[in-house]
């Protein structure tokens, strides 16, 4: 149903001679009579000898929904006070044809005020409003043009590199915004052409013609040479033209096609075919605008593959900056992983090391350099290189990093850089760790637990010589074999709108629940975390594992660490003293061995500084019996003493002196171990 249109000025007599048809009527509202003249009769194609005067006649020639629309105008306008109206309504010839009228009446009324006559003409509009309606028709579709255009720049402002121009192209929604069906995306590489996305139904045949030689044996290569357009109304006119297209041209659902250069500062850097179904001719308008998002594309292209070429230098020089192999370690296995951020021309300083150490020690290392540019991976380069060579001179962790800081400052770059430092001695577990402002390490215990130890850190590098504060307290921690450490950038654990402290929640979930090799767990974590906070930032990733150490069949052993500042420790070394005794058939051991366990392990959690290794295996040979040892760093002997009666201390190793065969101390590095054994019953002998 049309809508009413606005009501015009009256219409003049030159006016009405200029109309095919127009008539007159008279409509007396206190008899009830609607008079036609002959043109009236004629626009409603009504004879006089069939009409009664009775505005209900009219009905026969217009439908119920129009009639009601064209007496609301009619009643709005008598209750309004209007002095005239206006209306178009469609009526419907008595060949079936519809026609498009036209009434507009002058309401006559008497001294009250009261309607008593309207007068007016009507006439047939049909051929106005079939100009009305095209030049509404042309406004339609400039205003889609103008809307294809703009919402297509709108998605192309956002892409960055050429993956991201391609996916505008060709992902949700990006036919529809060309307003095509089907599309074909190529780049020019040197003298070859590249077709680097195809979308749209039976667009797949082509494949074959990804690659070819830049010439002008295909029509998109042809307009790429040439830099003018091809519009095809019909694609089976490309046949004898392109021979090495005409055996796929059957196979292809569209009708039309038109194929246009990428011109970018007067050179070529690709093409772009747009395909269509329903098409069969190319306005002038329609040419424009093939032509102008031709002119956008290219232009969002040349920006892409010049960020594309930036960022693969980057990335380059960033790569060349990281070691090239990680050295081979004995007791243990390492596994590093490094990824570029996603978006952006975010290239950082993020580096990860690994140093061979004098005495079989190796020096692991993680760190950021401020920024996120190519001077920044420069200036990793160079730290890196002077923290490795001052760790592999032998100076303490400690030493290490406030060179490394002296380093930096020296540079003059206003930069600085956070890290974490620690070396490592598998062979004992030993593990002196220094921080610079940098995410502490993550350790997984070999019951599933992990934890964040608490490691004193300094002022990041740099920063720390400006403010004359070279401080870096180094924290001891054990590595138990089979236990893993973690060392990262923040690039894993941070996500914006969140806080830190979620993404090392979740690190600490994911290595929870992760496998135990290193490779496999570097992995896991980089598919798990890495992706999952958006990959806007680098990340440098190290896993350590020590060796596990199960023993053998005969002699099995277990280790467990129990942190000075972990009340839950003990608990679970006993849980796993008497786990481990039942598995081995020595249960009946088990209440001697956690009464020993526990006063040994208090005594060095409550008189060292730091945790304490606890270590339970079978001695077979040549009596079957049970040794536990309890190592910390301290070098102060434990001696046994005599206390009173009214003491509460002093009676732990006369505790263990009654329930073990044997006891002892042993000197291990730069602590000590405190060793017990028990005698396996009978019935426990093999």
């Amino acid at each position: 149903m049309a809508e009413a249109q606005p009501t015009g000025p009256v219409i003049g007599p030159g006016e009405r001679l200029a109309m095919n048809r127009m008539g007159s009527f008279d409509w007396d509202l206190d008899r009830g009579t609607f008079d036609l003249d002959d043109a009236g009769l004629a626009v409603f194609d009504l004879e006089r000898s069939g009409y009664d005067l009775k505005p209900e006649t009219l009905g026969v020639r217009v439908s119920l929904e129009e009639g009601a629309r064209l007496e609301a105008a009619v009643q709005h306008a008598l209750h309004t006070g209007q002095e005239q109206y206006g209306v178009y309504f469609k009526l419907t010839r008595r060949d079936g044809s519809e026609q498009w009228s036209h009434s507009q009446g002058r309401i006559l009324r008497d001294g009250q005020g009261l309607a008593r006559r309207i007068v007016g003409i009507v006439r047939d509009a049909t051929e106005e409003l079939a100009h009305s309606t095209l030049l509404r028709s042309l406004e339609a579709q400039r205003q889609k043009q103008t809307t294809i255009v703009q919402r297509t720049t709108e998605a192309l402002s956002r892409a960055v590199t050429v993956d991201d121009v391609t996916a505008v192209l060709t992902g949700a929604g990006g036919l529809e915004r060309l307003g095509a069906q089907g599309l074909a995306l190529g780049l020019v590489e040197g003298d070859t052409f590249k077709v680097i996305a195809l979308s749209g139904e039976s667009l797949e045949i082509l494949d074959d013609l990804r690659v070819n030689k830049l010439d002008k044996s295909l029509p998109l290569g042809e307009a790429v040479l040439t830099q003018q357009p091809r519009f095809v109304s019909s694609l089976s006119e490309l046949a004898d033209k392109f021979p090495l297209l005409a055996p796929y041209l059957p196979r292809l659902n569209f009708n039309a096609a038109v194929y246009l250069p990428l011109v970018a500062q007067a050179r070529s850097v690709g093409g772009l075919a747009l395909f269509y179904r329903r098409r069969t001719d190319f306005s002038s308008e329609e040419r424009n605008l093939c032509l102008g998002l031709a002119g956008i594309v290219a232009q969002s292209l040349q920006r892409a593959i010049l960020f594309d070429q930036e960022r693969e230098f980057a990335t380059g020089l960033q790569a060349a900056m990281l070691p090239r192999r990680i050295p081979e370690i004995v007791g243990g296995e390492i596994a590093v992983r490094y990824h570029s951020a996603w978006g952006g021309r975010e290239v950082g300083g993020d580096w990860y090391d690994v140093i061979a150490l004098p005495r079989g020690r190796v020096g692991i290392v993680v760190g950021d350099v401020q920024g996120h540019d190519t001077h920044a991976a420069a200036i990793m380069g160079q730290l890196r290189i002077a923290l490795r060579a001052y760790a592999g001179e032998g100076h303490p962790p400690s030493t290490v990093l406030a060179r490394a800081s002296r380093f930096l400052a020296e540079l003059d770059t206003q930069r600085f850089a956070t890290c974490t430092y620690a070396q490592v001695d598998l062979e004992t577990g030993g593990v002196r760790a220094v921080r610079a402002g940098h995410l502490g390490p993550l350790i997984r215990h070999n019951d599933g637990r992990t934890g964040w130890p608490n490691l004193r850190g300094g002022l990041p590098l740099g920063l720390a010589t400006a403010f004359e504060q070279e401080e870096y307290p180094e924290t001891r921690l054990d590595l138990v074999p089979g236990e893993t450490l973690v060392l990262c950038t923040d690039g894993l654990v941070e996500e914006p709108g969140l806080a830190i402290t979620d993404g090392m929640d979740a690190l600490a979930h994911a290595v929870r629940t992760g496998p135990q090799g290193a490779d496999e767990l570097a992995d896991h974590l980089s598919d798990r975390l890495w992706e999952r906070w958006g990959s806007g930032d680098d990340v440098a990733l190290l896993v350590l594992r020590r060796a596990p150490d199960p023993g053998t069949h005969r002699a099995p052993r277990i280790h467990q660490y129990v942190h000075q500042a972990d009340p839950e420790g003990l608990s679970e070394a006993r849980y796993a003293l008497r786990q481990a005794l039942r598995d081995w058939g020595m249960v009946a051991l088990a209440d001697d061995v956690e009464l020993a366990a526990g006063e040994l392990l208090v005594n060095a959690l409550l008189h060292t500084d730091g945790g304490a290794v606890l270590t339970l295996e079978v001695l077979p040979e040549p009596v079957r019996r049970i040794r536990l040892w309890v190592k910390d760093r301290s070098s102060v002997w434990p001696r046994r003493r005599s206390p009173g009666e009214a003491a509460t201390t002093g009676r732990g190793l006369l505790l263990v002196d009654a329930v073990a065969s044997h006891w002892g101390v042993e000197p291990r590095g730069d602590g000590k171990a405190v060793w017990c054994e028990f005698t396996a019953p009978v019935a426990a002998q093999p």
